[in-house]
């Protein structure tokens, strides 16, 4: 194989145009792949699954003046107490329940606390400030979830990614102005700063349970989280609604279409829980969230035909633009910090060696350690031929001498 020919600086032309050489082999088959698009349609359909928790939801406070979070969080955790934690009530050894409760309970109390928060705070917060308000400070949970990514899970974004995650951003700007030249800026004024904050902890606290999720179901087991979910989310929304909502339950006034909204939401909220993680696993948090940026496009849609919302062209502006910003960020893959430290060390970024001649010397080596290179051995041979020929030369003078002496004696 030839060696490529360096150029005046020294350089090889691969070294001189990393970004040409990736630019050339770039194949558009290798990024549109199957698992991209697996994963960006499981995305929009947890997109949708929000979008039924938001319509129904919206149908409750509308039209039977319910607004009980709590118990629409309650029901969603017990359908996952019931089918995840009773799973790991059957299973044995190491995966039994009991097992894990003694190694690592109190990490899923933390962490239930935390999820159980974070649902319960943004619904708290539309009663403080606008729509406005929420939907774009509810982008704040991007960076938290990159920070703590590259924190915790030693995730490295490269370039490519916060590009995307400004094209996605973009997105939920053009939909923010499209609502503001529609006159949908509603909700409550009443103290903004309260709502805003509420707002902003609700991301936080949503960042770091998504950060959580992806850590356990790609290092221990979906249903593990799931059920502990399950488990301590029961305990924690039960105590919490008899505290905070015992009055808004009294009052309830039941009929079937409360019951139907009811068990809607729980359903959509026990299918997100549910494939969130499979998703998750497939990707990251970070690309779960940015697909699901969309929900809100689709909760506008369905209001324009369910709540007499006006259109606007923005809206679809807003949705091509997060989705090309999603699949920017999933066409670049994501390393960690280890293979990073082990690659850096033979391969730059512009995909050439920092010493070629190195690498190849040890990628030899390391294909065959305990053969000698045939380089070697012919230096050996000539050097034991070296010695053989001067010990050879040393006996024959030594022995030149003493015959000489043996003359002269006689």
């Amino acid at each position: 194989m030839a060696a490529k020919q360096p150029g005046e600086d020294g350089r090889s032309e691969d070294q001189r145009g990393g970004f040409l050489v990736r630019l050339r082999e770039f194949k558009p088959k290798e990024v549109f792949t199957w698992q991209l698009a697996k994963t960006l349609a499981m995305g929009q359909g947890l997109a949708g699954l929000i979008c039924g928790t938001a319509v129904s939801s919206q149908y409750l406070a509308a039209e039977f003046q319910l607004n009980t979070p709590m118990l629409q969080s309650f029901l969603n955790y017990t359908l996952l107490c019931a089918t995840y934690t009773s799973m790991m009530i059957c299973r044995r050894g190491d995966g039994n329940i009991l097992q894990i409760l003694k190694r690592r309970w109190w990490r899923y109390l933390l962490l239930g606390l935390v999820d159980v928060e974070a649902n319960y705070t943004v619904v708290k917060a539309y009663q403080y400030t606008t729509l406005t308000s929420v939907q774009l400070l509810d982008c704040f949970i991007i960076p938290v979830l990159m920070i703590l990514s590259w924190w915790i899970l030693k995730t490295r974004y490269r370039l490519t990614h916060y590009v995307a995650v400004c094209l996605c951003l973009l997105g939920v700007g053009a939909m923010v102005g499209a609502d503001l030249l529609a006159g949908r800026d509603q909700g409550s004024t009443s103290n903004i700063l309260l709502g805003d904050g509420l707002v902003l902890l609700s991301a936080a606290l949503y960042a770091v349970s998504n950060v959580s999720q992806e850590y356990t179901v790609k290092n221990l087991s979906r249903v593990e989280f799931l059920g502990m979910i399950g488990l301590f989310g029961t305990i924690i929304s039960t105590v919490q609604m008899v505290i905070l909502e015992r009055n808004e339950l009294s009052n309830i006034i039941w009929s079937w279409q409360v019951g139907l909204l009811l068990a809607a939401y729980a359903l959509c909220m026990y299918a997100l829980y549910s494939f969130m993680p499979i998703v998750m696993k497939m990707s990251s948090a970070t690309s779960v969230n940015l697909s699901l940026l969309t929900a809100d496009l689709f909760s506008l849609f369905c209001g324009i035909f369910l709540f007499q919302y006006n259109f606007s062209g923005l809206y679809l502006i807003s949705l091509v633009v997060i989705l090309l910003g999603f699949i920017v960020f999933n066409a670049v893959p994501t390393p960690t910090a280890t293979a990073t430290s082990s690659s850096s060390s033979s391969i730059c970024e512009e995909g050439c060696y920092e010493n070629p001649g190195a690498t190849e010397d040890a990628s030899n080596r390391d294909e065959d350690p305990g053969r000698i290179p045939a380089e070697v051995e012919e230096e050996d041979e000539e050097r034991r031929a070296d010695k053989t020929d001067s010990s050879r030369s040393f006996r024959e003078e030594t022995d030149g001498d003493r015959t000489v002496e043996r003359s002269t004696k006689m």
